[in-house]
């Protein structure tokens, strides 16, 4: 029996933190990459939080368990890809056009679960989501205003946003159908944190992307990707993952790109078209169907037996 608890007063509250978390995340590395890289920025925070990580897996004696090795490394080349895709995006389009089409990151997953998994065959309900879903994404590359009204480098920093969501769905199956599924998250995380350090610190160099200007709100800001991002709103969300439902938890989630969105608006005066915003409303519509189809199905029997 699942011994999880529903959503209280201080999982909601701990939840609208970690989203307004999440959702600063992108807006402040675009804020700061004048004084630090944001690809470097991402390297950089991924391998003092892994190092934080290990500190306190060391702390609480958990094991470092390297046994599923094929798995953890394919799920670390994922997450750096993943983030590897955002700091590229973010240099070619808008915090708010990234947040957006990096959240689409459920929908693959569940393409990706559906081909693999019989158990998690899409529903017709969960099919019209997807066809929604990718209706919004459609509307918010067509059309004017589209690539946050940058040119052909915003549609190309939206594609590559959106291969961002990509990988992070194929992380999420990769997880689910391996050895990974019953490691402790800690050792999850870990793996994905030395694999965005190992593997972004270089591809930061390759790219000429180390531009560091030494400057206390660069190092307040590295501070904040580090501590506040990837340590402790992660072990935070796992934590909340143990002990509450997690369907109920996921329909939280979906306030980060609005939050990220409403952020660049206000933070950096990012300009929003009328389309893009239709667009993306209509892809996290469906985006929740996909997430929430089996409460929705269970409201529409109810009111068809009332």
């Amino acid at each position: 029996m699942d011994s999880r608890l529903p959503i209280d007063a201080r999982a909601s509250s701990l939840m609208t933190l970690l989203c307004l978390i999440w959702g600063l995340q992108q807006v402040a590395l675009k804020a700061f990459g004048a004084d630090i890289s944001p690809l470097l920025q991402i390297a950089l925070r991924s391998g003092i939080a892994a190092l934080l990580v290990a500190a306190l897996m060391r702390l609480q004696r958990e094991p470092f368990d390297w046994a599923p090795w094929r798995p953890g490394l394919a799920c670390a080349a994922l997450f750096a890809s993943e983030y590897l895709l955002v700091g590229q995006a973010l240099r070619y389009t808008t915090a708010s056009h990234t947040v957006v089409f990096l959240y689409t990151a459920p929908v693959f997953a569940a393409l990706g679960l559906h081909l693999r998994l019989p158990a998690e065959r899409l529903s017709g309900l969960q099919w019209a989501g997807v066809a929604m879903a990718f209706g919004g994404v459609a509307m918010a590359f067509l059309g004017p205003g589209a690539g946050a009204g940058l040119g052909p480098a915003g549609l190309l920093g939206d594609a590559m946003a959106l291969g961002g969501g990509a990988c992070w769905g194929a992380t999420t199956v990769t997880i689910r159908l391996s050895r990974l599924s019953s490691t402790p998250p800690t050792m999850t995380l870990l793996w994905q944190l030395l694999g965005a350090f190992v593997l972004l610190l270089p591809a930061s160099w390759l790219l000429g992307e180390t531009h560091i200007r030494p400057s206390t709100q660069a190092w307040l800001e590295l501070g904040f990707q580090a501590l506040v991002v990837s340590f402790a709103s992660f072990l935070a969300w796992f934590w909340l993952l143990r002990h509450y439902l997690a369907s109920r938890l996921g329909i939280f989630s979906f306030m980060t790109p609005v939050f990220g969105v409403a952020l660049g608006a206000l933070l950096l005066h990012e300009p929003l078209s009328a389309r893009f915003v239709a667009g993306a409303a209509l892809m996290f519509a469906g985006i929740l169907v996909v997430s929430l189809h089996r409460i929705l199905a269970g409201l529409g029997a109810r009111v068809l037996r009332a």
